[in-house]
């Protein structure tokens, strides 16, 4: 690796890792984990063609979500020696996204996936397999002690890492309030960030939060310019309070 290259991933990259049910994972600052035994890139909830599914609403939203998303997975791929890319589900937004596909994008996907075990969870945007867009689709996968599926289930499944509620986190600090995505763990099971361009966030002192891991009491993981920021659950700011 070339000294840009060392460069990049240093800005990419939490280098002290996450650990979950005993497994260190990389946590990228796009919102992805790595497993680097494994060779194996996670992502969650990219939900490509949300502005066409907007758009056949009326809500026209920049067309450009589907690129820009894909554009940071390929920057992922091209930083980690990935085998397996396992995606958490809503990878579309909803059941009609495959086909609104452009076709630049649909090569571009296609493309991303080549020399690669490429594997869609299907979720609750996207039930259903899709034609046309590679990969092998999969309710749940198992690997060691990781359990990789969509919806977190409550207070269960040691090693389970989900998406569906794109967590984010508010904090205050030097007169400031801020909120970022987050990776929201107790160290047992873990729930990712929302990957696509237009995904929105759900504040993780919100019940369905208190319902995956009991009492707030885990910690988010914020995403940063140049590394992650810890915070416990119980410090971060609810919505609504300053």
């Amino acid at each position: 690796m070339g000294a840009e290259a060392d460069r990049r991933l240093a800005l990419a990259v939490d280098t002290s890792g996450i650990e979950v049910a005993g497994v260190t994972l990389a946590a990228d600052l796009a919102g992805a984990l790595y497993w680097p035994e494994q060779q194996l890139l996670v992502v969650s909830d990219l939900h490509l063609e949300k502005g066409s599914s907007f758009a056949t609403r009326g809500i026209l939203l920049p067309p450009y979500d589907t690129a820009a998303t894909l554009e940071r997975l390929a920057g992922l791929l091209s930083r980690y020696a990935t085998k397996i890319v396992i995606a958490l589900g809503d990878n579309f937004h909803d059941q009609g996204g495959p086909a609104r596909l452009a076709a630049a994008d649909r090569a571009g996907l296609l493309e991303l996936q080549h020399g690669r075990d490429w594997v869609w969870i299907v979720g609750n945007h996207d039930p259903d397999p899709a034609d046309r867009i590679g990969g092998v689709f999969a309710a749940s996968v198992t690997l060691g002690p990781l359990l990789f599926r969509h919806e977190p289930t409550p207070r269960a499944n040691p090693g389970e890492i989900a998406g569906h509620l794109h967590p984010v986190a508010r904090v205050t600090g030097r007169g400031r309030t801020l909120t970022r995505r987050c990776f929201a763990t107790d160290r047992t099971r873990l729930v990712m960030p929302a990957f696509g361009a237009y995904a929105g966030g759900l504040n993780i002192r919100h019940s369905e939060f208190v319902r995956v891991f009991g009492a707030p009491a885990f910690t988010a993981h914020l995403l940063g310019q140049r590394r992650l920021y810890a915070f416990a659950a119980a410090q971060c700011l609810a919505d609504g309070h300053q």
